[in-house]
């Protein structure tokens, strides 16, 4: 039997929120099975917990936030990407306030801490989102398409294709294909940060956002060059960084997919709009286990390896 996966012990991190700028302290505890990721916001005078799952999406500006009640938690995405990445489908993560702390940018300190705390396996059985038909959403014309597709494939890859009009972003890799069964998460995408650009910063920052955000926990450029004196730590760091958040973003599904994803400038809000018009044709989709781990793809019969 193909098992769910969950901590084995709890660990904790210290940081700040990329929009809000506060102090966040975030707490990763062992969940039981069928338990699925939970947040749970620990600061308010009665603890909330919000259930991750595609109608908890809430807002998609700048990040994908999860909403229950008048309770939230902004810019999961990172996180979220590091627990499908290692394969984690039981977690509780308290937070000390409504954004989960941006650490260096990119998913590599969550996938330490995951790590670091150890993965086990559970004596119930993994249960994956397979698609069976392809589904896809777009949005704009010319110039302005967006688009997000999934396909039936039996595994999980993604390809994505970025378009900035842009000297520096336009110099490195515009496309890249991930297959999470043969590539290594960590390795491959997990250390590719967030970025922007300066004249997007000074107004975001005027509008009360990015607050927390600076050279140590994005890629900043002008209009000409990056800024950070350490350069870009892949040749397409910004391409693998859209890939990283689509992993994030469509494992607010709630269980892992089963599907080839491919998209075209997509972001938060075209990820979700895709989860949500997989689930609206339920005949798309079914929902599987694996009694036989020979039967399952390539490479998930173990939980993955980080590095």
């Amino acid at each position: 039997m193909l098992q769910q996966r969950t901590l084995k012990s709890l660990t904790k991190a210290v940081g700040v929120g990329l929009h809000s700028g506060q102090r966040v302290e975030l707490t990763l505890r062992p969940a039981q099975p069928d338990t699925g990721i939970v947040f749970r916001r620990i600061d308010l005078p009665s603890p909330v917990d919000i259930p991750v799952s595609a109608v908890a999406v809430t807002d998609t500006r700048l990040a994908s936030t999860i909403s229950s009640g008048g309770a939230k938690v902004h810019t999961v995405e990172h996180l979220m990407s590091a627990c499908a990445g290692l394969g984690l489908d039981n977690l509780y993560v308290d937070i000390t306030a409504e954004e989960v702390p941006i650490l260096d940018g990119s998913s590599a300190s969550f996938v330490f801490l995951l790590q670091s705390a150890g993965i086990e396996l559970q004596k119930a059985p993994r249960r994956f989102i397979r698609v069976l038909r392809p589904v896809e959403v777009r949005e704009g014309q010319g110039e302005g398409l967006k688009w997000a597709r999934l396909e039936p494939f039996h595994g999980y890859k993604l390809s994505f294709e970025i378009g900035f009009a842009h000297r520096v972003v336009n110099s490195t890799g515009q496309r890249v294909e991930f297959d999470l069964s043969s590539g290594s998460y960590a390795r491959d995408i997990a250390r590719a940060r967030t970025f922007g650009f300066t004249k997007d910063v000074e107004m975001m920052r005027a509008s009360g956002l990015a607050l927390g955000g600076g050279l140590d926990n994005a890629v900043v450029m002008d209009d000409y060059r990056v800024l950070n004196t350490d350069g870009l730590r892949y040749d397409d760091e910004f391409v693998k960084h859209k890939i990283l958040d689509a992993m994030g973003d469509l494992y607010l599904i709630g269980k892992p997919l089963l599907a080839s994803y491919s998209a075209f400038r997509s972001g938060h809000a075209l990820n979700n709009k895709l989860l949500r018009e997989l689930l609206a044709q339920e005949s798309a989709y079914e929902v599987v286990s694996f009694q036989d781990e020979r039967q399952a793809p390539a490479g998930f019969a173990q939980p993955l390896r980080a590095w």
